[in-house]
């Protein structure tokens, strides 16, 4: 393959920046729709689980139909207007999902909390799918496609910042009831919006997308099946994604009811961020020299290990440091802020990688097949991860039911040992047996990618 000229940095920061409100959008429902239902609807937590769990299935079937509706357009209109009209709508339905909560009962709320999911990941398939092939056909040097994924992952990281580390100070600073809720949803749907316009309104087309029109879907379908190093990468970064679900599920609940301290959470996500963003020319280097697969692993299992020592936090503990503008800093808030840093380095690795990965394998088929299948193998990489952020919260939701979590109307209530135990094993034993699971099935890759590469 010849080496690809360099994109320029100013086309990189216009892709990225998209995915701060993307990544809004993904988090923020996924850690607080659960938490909304149980505290704010009185839901039960297993119906709130299932409540997230029938929009997402709707999406395996939305976001395939989606990728292949813009591969069929890609030739003549670009995958732009997608985009566009996908920003829009997601940030409006955004808004609505955490605005109403009054219901005449708790069932007609988790009802109307369904619906106004299912608008809104519909909304949301029509940017995250095209914009997610975007990434395949801006270069097709696979090096440069890891630093496009590199520049991206910082805006994933601000997502994070705001999605998960902002919206719970939000709402409780503004006093933790309808109206908290509201306005974050507010301020969260204009920065979805925001942000989410300026890849639709920027970037054109790409340089490097195929000039002819995709076949149908049933036959793109069929090209993604055939496909197995593409296969085996979307079935890893599936289990990758329940496990991070999981966790994203109950992280309000660990910061409320095991830290004993909501207003760590910013703080938390901060160093996790830090953590993140220095580590990103790092494992663009790593990469480069060891290779994607052993930094992969690596990235995984020591993400894992760090996961498990979860299960020693509890509210409390000795003072380690009294520290200007903070306070006295305990040791157990001090060993939240060291995990939050080293889950930044790790995560990031993981995350940048297995994309990187699956660009790799689009582009295999894109020399092998000479089609345009960008959008559909996006489509299904894509329903795959949404699948897995409903399967992660019908999973806590069962967990968290069947220790003895309790819900309310009015807000935080205390809760029993055993639902304190079962939010810890939520964020700690659960998500990294799934992620070990991930990695096992990963160990398939490089020969399955090898063999498919002499095809080429």
């Amino acid at each position: 393959m010849t080496k690809a000229a360099h994109l320029p940095t100013s086309v990189m920061l216009r892709y990225g920046i998209g995915q701060t409100g993307a990544q809004v959008f993904r988090d923020t429902p996924a850690a607080l729709i659960p938490l909304f239902m149980t505290t704010m609807l009185g839901v039960p937590a297993w119906i709130a689980g299932l409540a997230v769990l029938l929009p997402k299935l709707w999406v395996i079937i939305c976001d395939p139909l989606m990728g292949s509706l813009s591969d069929r357009w890609n030739a003549r209109i670009g995958r732009a207007p997608f985009l566009l009209i996908g920003a829009i709508l997601t940030s409006v339905s955004f808004t609505l999902l955490f605005w109403f909560s009054e219901f005449s009962s708790p069932m007609i709320g988790a009802a109307a909390v369904c619906l106004l999911f299912l608008l809104a990941s519909t909304a949301f398939s029509a940017y995250s799918v095209p914009y997610l092939a975007i990434a395949s056909e801006l270069s097709p040097d696979p090096h440069e496609r890891t630093k496009i994924l590199a520049y991206r992952m910082i805006f994933t990281i601000v997502g994070v910042l705001i999605g998960v580390g902002l919206a719970q100070p939000v709402i409780f600073h503004f006093g933790g009831g309808a109206h908290g809720w509201r306005i974050m949803a507010l301020g969260f749907g204009l920065i979805c919006l925001l942000t989410m316009l300026v890849p639709a309104l920027s970037l054109g087309k790409p340089s490097i997308g195929v000039a002819v029109e995709a076949p149908g879907i049933a036959a793109q379908l069929r090209m993604a099946w055939r496909a197995k190093p593409y296969v085996t990468i979307t079935s890893v970064n599936f289990l990758l994604s329940v496990a991070q679900a999981v966790s994203y599920t109950v992280i309000g609940f660990v910061f409320i009811y095991a830290i004993g301290n909501v207003n760590m959470i910013l703080p938390f996500v901060v160093t996790m961020s830090l953590g993140s963003m220095i580590s990103q020319p790092i494992w663009l280097l790593l990469s480069r020299k060891y290779g994607k697969t052993p930094c992969f692993i690596g990235a995984t299992v020591a993400w894992c290990l760090l996961t498990l020592t979860w299960l020693m936090v509890h509210p409390g503990g000795p003072v380690l440091v009294h520290l200007p503008l903070w306070g006295a800093l305990s040791v157990q808030e001090a060993g939240v802020l060291l995990r939050g840093f080293i889950i930044g380095l790790t995560n990031a690795g993981f995350i940048l990688l297995i994309l990187s990965m699956m660009t790799d394998t689009i582009d295999q088929e894109r020399r092998l097949t000479g089609q345009a299948n960008e959008g559909v193998f996006s489509g299904i990489f894509s329903a795959t991860e949404k699948l897995s952020f409903a399967i992660g919260p019908l999973i806590a939701g069962f967990v968290l039911s069947t220790a003895g979590f309790q819900s309310s109307t009015h807000g935080v209530i205390a809760q029993s040992q055993g639902a304190v135990t079962g939010i810890l094993l939520l964020y700690s034993v659960i998500p990294a047996g799934i992620a070990m699971l991930a990695v096992i099935v990963f160990t398939r890759y490089p020969a399955i990618l090898r063999r498919r590469e002499e095809m080429v």
